[in-house]
């Protein structure tokens, strides 16, 4: 997290789920005051017991910055209050669509609407509510920010160093191509795992006993809260259907070259996948980068992973990914060690010489 600048606060922040209790508590941590508003007053509690804010006093100053952090359908609504009700304060929000909310706020006529700042946090899991959330939810993660046209340049600055100040990395973007952009990037990932974990929900348990890492890879996201979800899609609609329509042709396109035995064609649309992955951007926003996987079998106990971690640690090798499979037949896992592609080898050869059992 970097020193605020110009951002002094108070900061009042409406809503207390997972993404406002965790602004709360980033904030909190660099000594800007806080502010907490909620309509649940169990999440209000929470947040509060949690130290993400206090409650705005009575006699107070009017607050500098108001972060909206309420559910989709109540975004726009909470936003006009904002900025009625607040007339000197710069408004944002943390919500997944920006055009609508835009679009309403337009509808009302509010004379300070350039004192709006759209913003989009891409943080959080399939967890939800203030007990999931923490300080460090931001760190490294991308936040969109979306002036419109009539936003004035000290409004954007302040929301930009909102999102440099608690670690994120702020990327400028219009409403409009935000909501393509979110489509493509979430909303659509979203429904299919949702539609690939339904086919899961009814089969027989000899089926599911064949679950591998791939399968929980591909569903994670399909987890998530399905009233907030469905608010989500909807608000983006015309995005979403767009994308859905494409995906609805490939799958014929696919569905007749498996039932009709065209492999040429599945190639195709499998080495499209294959190019998909490989657009999506490296760590730290870079370049993709070649890399190599080291299977290790590590026991369920306690201290396993650490000993592991230490280990390849006293290798030299520098860890770009971890992931885990946990074997259903034996108390061990099998953890994926994922280097750079010229150190596959030395970490491979490292380990086993300290006792792993270990494959590439």
């Amino acid at each position: 997290m970097a020193e605020p600048a110009g951002l002094r606060g108070p900061v009042l922040i409406v809503g207390a789920g997972l993404l406002g209790t965790s602004l709360g508590l980033a904030l909190r941590h660099l000594g800007i005051p806080v502010w907490l508003r909620d309509v649940s007053p169990e999440n209000l509690r929470t947040a509060l017991g949690l130290g993400a804010g206090q409650l705005a006093p009575d006699i107070a100053p009017p607050p500098q910055l108001i972060v909206v952090a309420v559910p989709p359908d109540v975004i726009g609504e909470t936003l006009r209050w904002a900025l009625t009700h607040h007339q000197k304060a710069v408004v944002t929000d943390v919500g997944s669509i920006k055009t609508g909310p835009l679009e309403q706020l337009r509808a009302y006529g509010l004379a300070g609407l350039a004192r709006y700042v759209g913003g989009h946090p891409m943080a959080g899991s399939e967890r939800s509510g203030p007990l999931a959330a923490s300080a460090a939810l931001f760190d490294g993660r991308p936040w969109a920010v979306t002036p419109h046209q009539d936003s004035t340049a000290v409004a954007v600055d302040l929301v930009l160093e909102l999102v440099s100040v608690v670690g994120a990395t702020p990327v400028r973007l219009s409403p409009d191509e935000h909501d393509r952009a979110v489509a493509r990037t979430s909303h659509l990932p979203h429904l299919l795992a949702s539609l690939v974990a339904g086919r899961l929900a009814e089969a027989p348990p000899g089926h599911l006993a064949l679950s591998g890492q791939g399968v929980r890879d591909v569903t994670r996201v399909a987890a998530g809260d399905p009233e907030l979800w469905q608010q989500i899609v909807t608000g983006n609609a015309p995005a979403v259907v767009h994308l859905l329509g494409e995906v609805r042709d490939q799958l014929d396109a696919l569905i007749a070259a498996v039932s009709k035995g065209r492999r040429k064609e599945l190639t195709e649309i499998l080495a499209q996948g294959v190019a998909g992955t490989l657009a999506i951007p490296g760590k730290h926003g870079g370049p993709v980068k070649a890399t190599a996987s080291v299977f290790v079998s590590v026991p369920d106990r306690a201290g396993e992973l650490a000993r592991l971690f230490a280990d390849a640690g006293d290798s030299g090798v520098n860890i770009e990914d971890v992931r885990i499979d946990h074997d259903p037949g034996r108390p061990t896992g099998l953890v994926e060690l994922v280097v750079a592609a010229d150190s596959g080898e030395h970490l491979l050869a490292s380990l086993e010489s300290r006792g792993w059992v270990t494959h590439r």
